[in-house]
């Protein structure tokens, strides 16, 4: 399943040149060509899905797992002290293309800050209804 119109599908199966960190049967791992950081690296999956509530069970099982052995690596062969990963879902979010993809973000000391926000306020009460409108939009 690939959509011959999105670049991320046609870079994933090859037909795009990339800058490849890992493949398998399912996954193309690319260095970023607007890097946050020194090897900031896109997981993508061969198979086109919109978004990660398009994507299938299989693929998604299998992303952390890919991210975390991904994150292993920065930290091993590039001296990155941590890393981000980072999954946006819709333009509000911060998605620009739209097929599902995982940024693995290494993080240096001293270096800039991302991936981060200022902790809001609530109260318990606000806590409880949030709590049930997300329980019952689940069922």
């Amino acid at each position: 399943m690939r959509d011959e119109n999105c670049i991320f599908c046609k870079i994933a199966n090859g037909e795009i040149p990339s800058s490849t960190v890992y493949e398998d049967d399912d996954f193309r791992v690319i260095l970023d060509l607007g890097p946050a950081s020194k090897g900031h690296s896109l997981i993508l999956p061969k198979n086109h899905y919109r978004d990660i509530c398009e994507s299938d069970k299989a693929v998604s099982e299998k992303l952390f797992p890919l991210a975390a052995r991904i994150g292993k690596a920065m930290k091993a062969g590039l001296g990155a002290n941590g890393f981000n990963v980072v999954q946006n879902n819709g333009t509000c979010a911060g998605q620009t293309v739209f097929h599902l993809h995982v940024h693995v973000i290494p993080r240096y000391e001293g270096g800039p800050a991302m991936v981060a926000w200022e902790p809001g306020k609530t109260d318990p009460e606000e806590l409880s209804q949030t709590a049930k409108k997300l329980k019952g939009a689940m069922e």
